[in-house]
């Protein structure tokens, strides 16, 4: 079963009970490792300075009410009733969030934007756009540019502490499960076991991601449902033998009873209690891998109960006991009977070991979609299943993050400032769910903006209240995740900016293929067998460092392919849509726009694959371009409007080729119409389809044109046989020709930049663009590797971008 794809490409039938039981049990390695080892710090934490357990029980029947009421809140009815329905085909998380919106309201910052991309089958809207009321907050969006660029900058921060909780939550969960050694060793023995034991399980568990998690993925699921079981047994077994009563402290007077007697300290105390909700955000985040029903049924017929038993259970044994030595001695070990303490404790470290294991696949996938976005410098990105879709590994992230949590549990050495530096970065992904989903209800659901506030208002209050209590504890441990978020911040503002600025530079310094064919006469232009890739950002015109490149060496190969590989904000791209393919400049010419289009969470073909598909798409490209100028020319309407139209305007079409047996759109649009409508304030184009008698399920091209805007569908029949118009010997000579050059061999040009900023640019710039961008750019993956282009097929041409 493909989980990466889960409900997003699966049928849009309800699956079956038995596949959702089957789902659900599956997710319990994936979604729910983080949420499920919670019990074994959150008490530990909460008592660790700020509030004393007290022989009145005040204190931890309070901190009981506040987790049980948190846990119904936030994760149940938020997540499970709210935010997991705001998927985007079936794919969660902050990026999701981000391209639905950017979908229904036109506040993408991405540079290329076509009126092409709004007709792929993913890019589904609730309710069509050209009879959808315009709401006020869609305008404002839209109008004001500031606005979209702090989405944006709000949409990078959540990302940010998502990678930031990557490094936090391996280091605590280990951490506070080796911890239970405490109680079978000496105090002398106990700082020179735990922190070592603790590092080289960390070391061990990031030296094992190269492998991938497929290949002991499936000891996941039985290790938390273990976990989950032997919890609730504890816990029930504390309820019953220490004190049944407990179950009164779920009463919320208790909530207002700890807070008028703890008063500051038990405020501050919060950053604790909402490490009991660690790991929500990953119901929402994995929605992909399987289904909402599967998410839902799991969490709220299995994991929801577990974890109220097992913190039920463990205030029932401490309402009972009071004798410790030290606040710190609250934890979960403590209230685990002495003979089962060593299972409890090994298995308490696997379950550890699988919730780290699904935030630092998260961390990959999340840092992945950064890079689609042009917010992430360019890392390798390595899939280690061929089978299982989306299973990556990132080096450069993995080692890094190693690094840094072997340090946090180093330098930290305790519960209480882990907790808080995990907390803060928690609630703060939170916080940007919130507002993001606020933003769906109004933008997407088409709900009012009055539901959409009270939304806001009552979830963001109460995460507004656990943040102040994590943002108060600043020098305990909360300043490393601000560190980290501002470092990373850095690092996507400064690579984002400067992508956009040389995108708008090459568009500013595009040439025109009549000027280059007009230049040929003069320098003697040769053309060389071989099929030459010139890779550019550009969906339109010929990038200047190509024009730089023949006009100092006046050559270039006799198949000429312009690529652009582009990412669109949808999760996956069909692969009968991947392809747009059009001419540059006349037949004869050999030359081609291919425009390859990705999802953020498309896998990016290898080189060997990709050039193969290229080479066929052009292929069917070259029969369904011959059969369509034979049916213009058969039509005398059709004729008189080709002669009107100028011969520039036709090499602008764009075809998407699809795989045989599906439907062929041949999309006619103008290039130069979709720079302008990259523009923020663009406006959607609306067409209008309508199908001639002639068009059937075994293939047909659908000609959009831009005046008209309307959508005219012929019979494939022509592609088979396009020597029936007469154009058999024109079509078979451009096939041969390619054919030909693909037996030569294909050279991948790209350009190696170089970025300045213009004399009398602000300090700021400078600093940002000369010194930032340029160390990233010098010690990233270059583009070659993030496009897997083999080094004996390069060549790089070099460009100085002055900003």
């Amino acid at each position: 079963m493909d989980l990466e794809f889960g409900r997003g490409l699966r049928s849009p039938k309800r699956d079956s009970w038995k596949t959702t039981l089957l789902l659900a049990y599956q997710s319990l390695g994936v979604v729910y490792g983080d949420l499920s080892i919670s019990p074994l710090y959150v008490y530990k934490s909460t008592f660790a300075e700020d509030i004393q357990h007290s022989e009145t029980n005040e204190e931890i029947f309070g901190v009981l009410s506040f987790v049980f009421w948190t846990l119904t809140l936030i994760p149940l009815i938020k997540y499970v009733s709210i935010v997991l329905r705001a998927d985007d085909n079936g794919e969660g998380g902050t990026f999701a969030l981000y391209s639905l919106i950017c979908r229904h309201a036109n506040v993408s910052l991405l540079p290329n934007r076509q009126i092409a991309d709004e007709e792929l089958s993913t890019y589904k809207l609730e309710c069509p756009p050209e009879i959808t009321d315009k709401s006020r907050i869609k305008v404002w969006l839209e109008k004001h540019r500031k606005l979209r660029i702090a989405l944006l900058i709000m949409v990078m921060i959540g990302t940010c502490m998502v990678i930031g909780d990557g490094v936090l939550t391996p280091a605590i969960s280990v951490f506070s499960a080796v911890s239970g050694l405490e109680f079978s060793l000496s105090k002398d023995h106990r700082e020179y076991a735990v922190i070592p034991i603790t590092c080289v399980i960390l070391a061990f568990l990031f030296a094992l991601q190269h492998y991938g998690t497929h290949r002991v993925g499936f000891l996941f699921a039985p290790i938390v449902l273990a976990w989950l079981f032997c919890m609730s047994a504890v816990g029930l077994y504390n309820i019953i033998h220490w004190n049944p009563q407990v179950y009164q402290a779920l009463n919320p007077y208790y909530m207002f009873k700890f807070l008028k007697k703890t008063r500051k300290y038990g405020w501050m105390s919060l950053g604790g209690i909402l490490l009991c909700m660690t790991g929500s955000e990953a119901m929402f985040a994995d929605l992909g891998h399987f289904s909402y029903s599967a998410i839902q049924l799991a969490f709220t017929c299995l994991v929801y109960p577990a974890l109220i038993l097992a913190y039920m259970g463990q205030a029932a044994y401490l309402s009972k006991h009071h004798d410790f030595y030290s606040s710190s001695q609250v934890g979960f070990y403590i209230a685990v009977p002495d003979r089962i303490r060593w299972p409890v404790l090994i298995l308490a470290i696997l379950a550890s070991v699988v919730g780290s294991q699904a935030i630092i696949s998260g961390t990959f996938s999340i840092i992945n979609q950064s890079q689609s976005l042009s917010c992430f410098p360019r890392v390798k990105v390595v899939h280690t299943s061929e089978k299982i879709h989306g299973q990556i590994y990132i080096p450069e992230i993995n080692w890094l993050l190693m690094i840094l949590c072997i340090a946090v549990t180093v330098g930290f050495r305790d519960t209480k400032h882990m907790g808080n530096a995990s907390g803060l970065a928690v609630i703060t992904v939170m916080l940007v769910t919130t507002f993001l989903t606020s933003l769906v209800i109004v933008l997407c659901w088409h709900r009012p903006p009055l539901l959409a506030f009270a939304f806001l208002l009552f979830f963001g209050s109460i995460e507004a209240l656990y943040f102040s209590a994590s943002l108060i504890k600043f020098l305990e441990g909360a300043w490393l995740p601000i560190l980290l978020a501002f470092i990373l911040m850095a690092v996507m503002l400064v690579w984002h900016y400067t992508t956009i600025k040389k995108y708008e530079f090459d568009l500013h310094n595009k040439v025109t293929l009549e000027w280059l064919l007009a230049l040929g006469d003069k320098l003697g232009m040769v053309r060389v067998p071989g099929i030459g890739l010139v890779y550019t950002d550009l969906t339109s015109g010929v990038p200047a460092n190509f024009s730089r490149f023949v006009t100092n060496l006046p050559a270039f190969h006799r198949v000429l392919v312009f690529v652009c590989v582009k990412s669109v904000p949808v999760p996956h791209v069909l692969n009968a849509e991947r392809y747009l393919i059009g001419r540059v400049g006349p037949p004869g010419h050999r030359s081609y726009r291919c425009i390859v289009r990705y999802g953020y969470r498309d896998v990016h073909q290898d080189v060997d694959s990709f050039e193969t598909v290229l080479v066929e798409t052009l292929a069917t490209f070259i029969k369904l371009d011959a059969s369509y100028r034979c049916s213009e020319a058969s039509d005398p309407d059709e004729l008189t409007e080709a002669m009107v139209e100028p011969a520039g305007e036709r090499e602008r079409r764009l075809t998407v080729i699809a795989s045989s047996n599906t439907l062929r759109h041949r999309a006619s649009y103008d290039l130069q119409d979709s720079a302008r409508h990259s523009s923020p304030a663009s406006t959607t184009v609306e067409m209008q389809a309508r199908a001639a008698a002639g068009d059937r399920d075994d293939g047909a091209a659908a000609e959009i044109s831009p005046e008209k805007k309307q959508v005219r569908f012929f019979i494939d029949s022509h592609v088979a046989s396009p020597g029936a118009a007469g154009s058999g010997k024109q079509v078979e000579e451009e096939l041969e020709a390619l054919a030909a050059a693909r037996e030569a061999g294909t050279a991948f040009i790209l350009g190696h930049s170089h970025v300045q900023c213009k004399p009398g640019s602000s300090v700021l710039k400078r600093l940002a663009v000369d010194v930032g961008y340029n160390f990233l750019r010098r010690n990233c993956r270059g583009p070659d590797v993030a496009l897997r282009v083999p080094p004996a097929s390069l060549l790089e041409v070099g460009m100085v971008y002055v900003l």
